[in-house]
């Protein structure tokens, strides 16, 4: 099962980095949510995914959008993680029950125990208005999930 664009985006609740109760609804109303889901902390090819995002977080907040990080590993590692990549948007754990939260955007990949690697994005009023599904070994286009954005009131 997946979200569908245009419809209300699955709802969450899930601590981040800090240990932080980081919830969809907290961003209802005030900004965009840019939902970065990925397999693993440590990863080449997420380190280098995150390496982009923290390159460009200045264009993301220019356009009044929250990034979150969402993958399947625990609280300690995001913030080893965090503090290693220079990361400040909040990293989610989607720890346990394991992977429940990707699962309802679809992008759990349950045979290997992982998130997979997509961006969706999610507009003011809590609706799912953009998502894209990447190969694991494949780092984002960051000027396509901005464009993206732009679009999206």
């Amino acid at each position: 099962m997946s979200a569908t664009i245009g419809t209300a985006a699955p709802e969450f609740s899930l601590k981040d980095q800090n240990q932080q109760e980081v919830k969809l609804s907290d961003f209802h109303g005030k900004k965009r949510v840019v939902l970065v889901f990925y397999p693993l902390d440590w990863s080449p090819v997420c380190t280098k995914e995150h390496a982009c995002f923290v390159n460009d977080m200045k264009q993301f907040e220019q356009l009044d959008a929250q990034v979150l990080g969402l993958s399947v590993d625990s609280v300690w590692s995001h913030k080893a993680y965090a503090e290693k990549m220079g990361i400040h948007y909040p990293l989610l754990a989607d720890f346990h029950p394991r992977g429940a939260v990707a699962a309802k955007y679809g992008v759990y990949l349950e045979d290997k125990g992982i998130t997979g690697r997509a961006i969706s994005i999610i507009d003011r009023d809590g609706k799912l208005a953009w998502h894209k599904n990447y190969d694991i070994p494949v780092v984002p286009d960051i000027k396509e999930v901005s464009q993206a954005l732009v679009g999206v009131k």
